[in-house]
């Protein structure tokens, strides 16, 4: 949509922008509750401008969207009716509704990890979270750690090489971070199934949505 890419390129310019931090930290807040463009590709300008300082930025990116993502959760908490759905069928993501509450059944605090990981919609996460009332203090470290993972990760890497590391990052990045993810949230459920969790109840999410479908709706 025309729209969309041009407020995409309006982001993007703020990478040369005299206070480029504090939008940095603009875009990674609202982007944690309703704005679609993600921080990733401002992030990635302004650390291919100053290398040396990318680890800063990548900390200031990840501070500023999980509180984003505590302003989400208060949208889905007590808002959700008046905001959350009118705000999620805007931005194309109400339809994944019913595959991120699945979500948050079979995964629980991961649900968040991923989505603040992975190309999974952030957002969708935190105003979902809210809606189903999750536990305050494991949304903020689950959002914390997953949006470090993701945004550290990038600043690390320019900060010990430089641009070079940008076709790196660009090519690898994503797809290293969704793989390592998945491979957390295996070895978890395989813990839990070793523990127990025999036949049961049939499973109310069984013919929802995959996580692959909420990506799609990115």
């Amino acid at each position: 949509m025309k729209w969309l890419r041009a407020l995409y390129e309006w982001t993007m310019e703020k990478a040369a922008h005299p206070k480029a931090e504090w939008w940095l930290a603009f875009f990674a807040f609202i982007e944690a509750s309703f704005f679609p463009i993600p921080p990733h590709p401002l992030l990635g300008l302004m650390c291919l401008a100053e290398p040396k300082k990318a680890l800063r930025f990548s900390i200031v990116a990840t501070l500023a969207s999980v509180v984003g993502g505590l302003f989400g959760y208060a949208i889905g908490y007590a808002l959700f009716d008046a905001v959350g759905v009118p705000l999620l069928q805007a931005i194309g993501l109400y339809d994944s509704l019913p595959a991120a509450q699945c979500t948050f059944d079979e995964y629980g605090a991961f649900a968040v990890v991923i989505a603040a990981a992975t190309p999974v919609p952030f957002k969708l996460l935190t105003i979902t979270a809210g809606f189903l009332g999750m536990a305050l203090v494991p949304f903020v470290l689950a959002s914390l750690a997953g949006r470090a993972l993701i945004f550290v990760t990038v600043g690390v890497l320019f900060q010990v090489f430089g641009r070079p590391i940008k076709r790196v990052i660009d090519n690898y990045l994503g797809t290293v971070t969704t793989v390592f993810v998945v491979l957390v949230v295996g070895g978890f459920l395989a813990l839990t199934q070793l523990g127990g969790g025999g036949e049961g109840e049939a499973d109310p999410c069984a013919n929802a949505p995959a996580v692959e479908a909420v990506e799609e709706a990115y």
